[in-house]
């Protein structure tokens, strides 16, 4: 199987582009969610005094506010404790009153429009050096521009298709989900850099045996840390909902993991066999 893969090497390069154009053109016409924290809005934790469900109380909350983008969750296995975000600034008493016999505000936070701007200004700001400093480093490694663009490139690529993934489930873009992605291109860094390394460094045996060493270590890898996000997904939504921290993390990673997957060795894989065969020709 894996010599039909490398035989074809070539044509596979086209999968990551394609699912790459899909997830752009999803995060163009879908866009992604901005959390609370991003776009302001009110947080509220609500212990319930009525025997109401969270869609009830939802349905209710928007009729009484006059307004939409109102998400009622339960926190954890006491379904008489919900979390309330709302995407709209709302103050702590009209909120009381909307909220009727039906419950006990326990907290409540608002997080209004300028410090949401100032947040979204830090994202961008860590995406950016994030993406400067490994390119740097990167470079710095290898000292040659085409294996380097080859790991930014997929990197770059791990990050779109995660975006894409995003925009089609609507995961919010939050500070945890921006934290999994900027995880995910240390990820995304961490297998190319093995696969890079043990093509142009090593030079025991063929491209084609080194390539197949790399891949069996690297899928290894990838499929361990695969494994540990859905285990950590499945607990988070099964016995700890309340952390929604986590399950935002854990899904992010898993879409950008399997990503790396596809990028790493269909499209990094095909350019380095590319570069090394036209390296060897000119020699």
């Amino acid at each position: 199987m894996f010599e039909k893969f490398m035989e074809s090497y070539k044509k596979v390069i086209f999968v990551p582009i394609i699912i790459t154009i899909l997830a752009l053109s999803l995060v163009a016409f879908e866009g992604v969610n901005e959390g609370i924290e991003l776009k302001g809005g009110s947080i509220a934790e609500v212990q319930l005094t009525n025997d109401i469900s969270a869609n009830a109380l939802q349905t209710q909350l928007s009729q009484s506010l006059g307004m939409s983008g109102i998400s009622v969750m339960n926190s954890g296995t006491d379904k008489s404790h919900v979390t309330v975000e709302l995407s709209s600034g709302v103050n702590d008493t009209t909120f009381t009153s909307a909220l009727g016999d039906n419950g006990k505000v326990v907290s409540y936070n608002a997080i209004g429009p300028v410090l949401s701007q100032e947040a979204m200004g830090q994202v961008y700001w860590a995406l950016l050096f994030a993406f400067l400093f490994m390119a740097i480093t990167v470079f710095i490694v290898f000292r040659e521009i085409v294996p380097s663009f080859a790991v930014i490139l997929a990197a770059l690529c791990d990050i779109i298709i995660a975006l894409g993934g995003m925009a089609l489930f609507h995961i919010p873009l939050s500070i945890a989900s921006v934290g999994a992605l900027l995880m995910l291109i240390g990820y995304s860094v961490d297998t190319d850099i093995l696969l890079t390394t043990r093509l142009l460094k090593r030079h025991d045996g063929t491209v084609v045996k080194r390539a197949s060493d790399a891949m069996g270590t690297g899928l290894t890898m990838s499929f361990a840390a695969i494994a540990a996000m859905v285990v950590l997904y499945l607990v988070t939504i099964i016995l700890i909902p309340e952390a929604s921290t986590l399950t935002s993390i854990s899904s992010v990673l898993i879409m950008g993991l399997c990503a790396d997957i596809i990028t790493t060795w269909c499209m990094n894989l095909t350019i380095l066999r590319i570069y090394l065969e036209r390296s060897d020709e000119k020699q």
